[in-house]
């Protein structure tokens, strides 16, 4: 029982911000490429895999992320009490964990198309050296939005076996959404990061927070407009977009404190609510 609870610590499974953040993307771009004229049943298929996925790879990059970062989980509050860290769990039994989720992962991906599975599998070296990022550039969670929304191309893929304008755009908007609002989540960390020399947007941008965060999500709300319109989406789609719009900027953004901790753990746990809401407004575009 006390392995369970170490390992579902490890792996941050009791915290599903983590993996519905890197599951949303993929049911966006499974909906933005599905023909809902057709049976439900392969979408709910492949929604059901790419939430396996987003899951499995999300606990396995946390892993990786906690034996990378062990020296420095050390002297920070925050993660000091992790089970790489405090040495509850060795790296080498981390490297098991991590290797038989990876397996799992890759049983779930073989479900998909050649393209899917070669496009999933070119993406992996981003994935692991992710970690390593805040020790070389104050740019990490760009490298972070890259990793985290590339499942919205992969999705695409799987259901037209190619790739296209509209889903590239929606991609990299998607990257600044990241960019956004890990950002915010880094404003958790960011006297104990200063002093031990980690990197960040945090802190790079820690005199005008605000202006940088709202930046980043003005570009995302722009890849929202013209996806909607490369889809010829119907007006319905444009006004549910006030809904997002507003939680980005005045919830999100006006009502950021980043010199409160709780405020901005607050600020980055609502955008799994922002997920479901895009979800729901790209399936009025499809079906409305």
């Amino acid at each position: 029982m006390k392995n369970i609870k170490l390992f579902i610590e490890l792996t941050r499974l009791s915290k599903p911000i983590g993996f519905m953040l890197l599951f949303w993307p993929c049911i966006w771009g499974l909906t933005l490429s599905y023909n809902f004229n057709l049976s439900l049943n392969l979408f709910i298929f492949y929604g059901f895999l790419f939430f396996s996925g987003s899951v499995l790879m999300r606990s396995a990059g946390c892993i990786v992320n906690d034996i990378s970062d062990k020296n420095f989980d050390k002297l920070v509050e925050r993660t000091k009490k992790r089970p790489i860290a405090s040495e509850k769990i060795s790296i080498k039994l981390g490297i098991v964990y991590a290797t038989i989720l990876c397996v799992i992962a890759f049983l779930v991906l073989i479900n998909f198309n050649k393209f899917t599975i070669l496009m999933a599998l070119i993406s992996m070296p981003l994935a692991f050296t992710y970690p390593l990022m805040k020790r070389f550039t104050y740019w990490p969670q760009l490298f972070l939005g890259v990793t985290f929304n590339y499942g919205l191309i992969l999705a695409w893929i799987s259901i037209k076996n190619d790739i296209s304008l509209t889903p590239v755009i929606f991609y990299l908007g998607a990257i600044f959404w990241t960019l956004g609002y890990d950002t915010i989540y880094g404003y958790q960390d960011i006297k104990d990061d200063e002093i031990i020399g980690v990197k960040s947007t945090s802190i790079k941008f820690k005199n005008n927070p605000k202006k940088f965060i709202l930046t980043c999500y003005i570009i995302f709300i722009a890849s929202l407009i013209v996806t909607g319109a490369l889809m010829k989406f119907n007006l319905n789609y444009f006004l549910f977009l006030i809904i997002p719009i507003f939680h980005l900027i005045f919830f999100q953004v006006y009502r950021l404190n980043v010199n409160d901790p709780n405020n901005c753990l607050v600020k980055f746990k609502s955008n799994n609510f922002l997920g479901l809401i895009i979800f729901i407004n790209l399936l009025i575009g499809k079906m409305i």
